[in-house]
């Protein structure tokens, strides 16, 4: 039979990748998403289809974490057989200003899904497998490497919130016999990743610098190290903990650290520049509290999932790069037919 799953957040970089591999496993696929004034759905309409025609794509629903009816209604109209909860607040400078939306949106939002989750179960008889996705940033200042039983130091109100959303799912899953898994990802990229993220930051300046778009671009701290993947490769992790006969919990890394000044010099020789001319340090983009350097250990996931990363950080880089400069070269035609101001050009190039 065919299985039924949920993607709460697909229209991310993540649900969107996920979306593809479950449509390739012939699954019928649902996403939530919340109501815009704007179309948010760039990342995912090349899958979706009109719901009226024989035969449709992705199908989405209306819903928000922040309103348990919706999160409760969504369950019972789809009936799903895996539910994979992507959705968040997760920028992590972000947090910072906005520590209470974060919270409630995070923590409080994966409560309601497992509450209502929970009662869905009970009522309806039926067996549903559920993907809690963690974060590395949950580790925050504990030393590397960090792996499934490194104790959490969170230093972020988002840090914290997947923290408290890690442990909600964990009990849930004991007092209730529930099948969930928390994925605890590091940092996962590609070029659907949102402009305001340091890699997709770095990348999409570099495409327009090249073509004149754009001269310089603001960084915080360049010593930070992160443990960087690509984000099509870690979707799979998280079906793969699905299938598993159990539910647990699996660190999801490349097991290699690099620093934002490492990705700033690679992204920029892609393209033959020199960075120093072009990039300048803004006070603005330093953390409160930072998080010096998170490195994985995934050797679990190997030995049980039998996952490994395929995409090394170079390839990664270049993939990016080679994206983003073409977007860039769209740009400037766009601009040069005057479609695009420059004042709108370098509000594009905005914040981190």
């Amino acid at each position: 039979m065919t299985k039924r799953a949920l993607i709460i957040g697909i229209t991310g970089q993540d649900g969107s990748y996920l979306a593809e591999l479950l449509a390739g496993k012939l699954y019928d696929v649902h996403g939530v998403i919340r109501r815009s004034s704007l179309f948010n759905t760039d990342r995912i309409d090349h899958m979706y289809c009109d719901p009226h025609s024989q035969n449709p794509g992705v199908r989405l629903h209306y819903g928000d974490l922040t309103d348990a009816s919706t999160v409760r209604r969504v369950l019972e109209d789809v009936k799903p057989d895996e539910v994979y909860n992507l959705a968040a607040q997760s920028h992590v400078r972000v947090s910072f200003d906005m520590p209470e939306y974060t919270a409630d949106v995070v923590a409080m939002g994966t409560l309601r899904i497992i509450e209502a989750l929970r009662d869905h179960v009970i009522h309806s008889s039926r067996a549903v497998r559920y993907y809690q996705a963690g974060s590395s940033e949950m580790f925050g200042s504990a030393p590397p490497p960090q792996n499934e039983k490194t104790p959490f130091y969170p230093r972020s109100p988002y840090g914290v919130s997947k923290l408290a959303a890690h442990w909600f799912s964990i009990n849930y899953r004991e007092a209730y016999n529930l099948f969930i898994c928390n994925g605890i990802l590091f940092n996962h990229e590609s070029p659907r990743r949102g402009e305001t993220f340091v890699t997709r930051k770095v990348t999409r300046a570099v495409g327009r610098i090249s073509q004149g778009l754009q001269d310089k671009l603001y960084l915080g701290n360049l010593s930070a190290r992160r443990d960087w993947g690509y984000a099509a490769d870690y979707v799979e992790a998280m079906w793969l903990m699905l299938q598993q006969d159990e539910p647990d919990d699996f660190v999801i890394a490349t097991g290699e650290t690099h620093s934002v000044g490492e990705l700033v010099e690679l992204a920029f020789a892609e393209a033959g520049l020199d960075w120093r001319r072009h990039v300048v340090i803004d006070q603005r983009y330093l953390r409160p509290t930072e998080v010096d350097n998170l490195c994985g250990d995934a050797a679990k996931a190997t030995d049980q999932l039998g996952w490994r990363p395929r995409v090394t950080f170079p390839e990664l880089i270049t993939m990016m790069v080679a994206h983003d400069c073409k977007l860039a070269q769209s740009e400037q035609a766009l601009s040069q037919a005057g479609f695009i101001t420059p004042a709108r050009g370098a509000a594009m190039a905005g914040g981190n």
